[in-house]
């Protein structure tokens, strides 16, 4: 369940290069000489701030982008290339105050030990407003750049084969999500005496071996760095159908779903409470979050245009796995109060044009949201936990206090 009013909504903006839409590097407002700098991302975040975004996430990958869900190709139109996410992030933090910072991390091939040590500097760097968005990936071409192991071709999604394949790629990321909060819980809260009289800087009675021993690591920590300001980063995924929402509800805080209107939101965030009861988290907080790319501008008509521009830029259409709005803030905001009150607690919104679609959030959509008594007036609390409604949990080995 989620401790958020029922009359307040949550709202973050994905951050992917220049935008979502794969022409937006075209626009006169989009940068992309500016993209492969640390200026160019502070100012989105900046922004983003400015408009009391509960956090951004900022997308990543193993592979460049490409057209093809599974295969690199040869455009050359198109942005391709990304700087790394945590690093984006822990670059943007210390130019921040409120705002949340949510890098994307592939667990396919990169090590939890690893992330997690990264992870928890971030939430020191942001003083308390580190998350992560974990992601799969079941590219061939990616899996053959660490050479470590073979990811079967899947040719048909809805095939036993490809299922299979897919299952057991969720199922190692839950198991590096444990992995990554187990370590982050091997150091006590006051692990460290930091005491020069005494000579003595840290408790060793305080740091724990976390042990772990599953199908797809086996871990024995403890962690290098010292348990995170927020005890437990924020933790999300993007989940489409039954196997993601199952990670979702085994191993996140935040999940990110992708329905079309309310009545599939209703369903989607029934399947992912059963999930989650399943799992034994119903009495932990859960916040399900609606994804939608959006044109936003005064006149609706403007909106669909531009859409049409750059579909003609593009020399295709534009489709997405979730829902395109383009319109007027006020229209969008529409929507998101009849997807909130079908059970959504909050949303990540894609801007189709970073330049433009980011600050027609912040400064349109956002002041419309304040007008109708949904959306804060200003940050209320100094860690991303905090303006989520999440408390900070208890260490896992921590010996019970009386």
């Amino acid at each position: 369940m989620s401790s958020t009013p029922a009359s307040s909504l949550h709202l973050a903006v994905a951050l992917d290069g220049t935008g979502w839409h794969p022409a937006s590097w075209r626009e006169p407002v989009a940068r992309p000489r500016d993209l492969f700098t640390a200026a160019y991302w502070a100012d989105l975040v900046a922004e983003a701030e400015r408009g009391l975004l509960d956090f951004v996430t900022i997308e990543d990958g193993l592979g460049p982008q490409s057209s093809h869900f599974l295969d690199p190709d040869e455009r050359n139109d198109q942005v391709r290339g990304r700087l790394d996410a945590v690093l984006v992030a822990s670059r943007v933090a210390p130019l921040t105050r409120h705002i949340g910072l949510v890098p994307t991390v592939v667990a396919t091939h990169t090590e939890p030990f690893h992330i997690s040590k990264a992870i928890a500097t971030l939430d020191y760097v942001s003083a308390g407003r580190a998350g992560l968005r974990v992601q799969i990936t079941a590219r061939p071409n990616e899996a053959a750049d660490f050479g470590r192991r073979i990811i079967p071709r899947i040719d048909a999604y809805d095939s036993p084969a490809a299922r299979e394949v897919v299952t057991e790629l969720f199922d190692e990321a839950a198991d590096y999500v444990e992995v990554v909060r187990r370590l982050w819980d091997s150091w006590e809260d006051d692990a460290e005496i930091r005491d020069a009289a005494t000579g003595r800087f840290i408790d060793r009675d305080k740091l724990h071996y976390i042990d772990f021993e599953g199908r797809h690591f086996s871990v024995k920590g403890p962690s290098i760095t010292p348990r995170p300001p927020q005890g437990q980063p924020v933790v999300s995924a993007l989940a489409h159908d039954t196997v993601p929402y199952r990670l979702v509800a085994r191993a996140a805080d935040i999940g990110y779903v992708t329905p079309y209107d309310a009545d599939e939101a209703r369903a989607i965030v029934a399947r992912i409470r059963a999930e989650q009861d399943a799992a034994g988290r119903a009495a932990e907080p859960l916040h399900v979050f609606g994804d939608l790319v959006v044109f936003l501008d005064d006149d609706p008509g403007a909106a669909t245009a531009r859409r049409e521009r750059l579909d003609a830029l593009a020399a295709q259409p534009y489709t997405s796995d979730t829902l395109v709005f383009a319109g007027t803030p006020s229209g969008l905001a529409d929507l998101l109060q009849e997807l909130h009150s079908a059970g959504l607690s909050g949303f990540r919104l894609r801007p189709a044009v970073a330049g433009h679609d980011l600050p027609a959030i912040t400064r349109g959509l956002v002041p419309e949201l304040q007008r109708r008594g949904v959306f804060r007036r200003a940050y209320e609390a100094d860690t991303l936990r905090g303006l989520l409604g999440l408390a900070r949990p208890a260490n896992r080995y921590a010996a019970p206090t009386t």
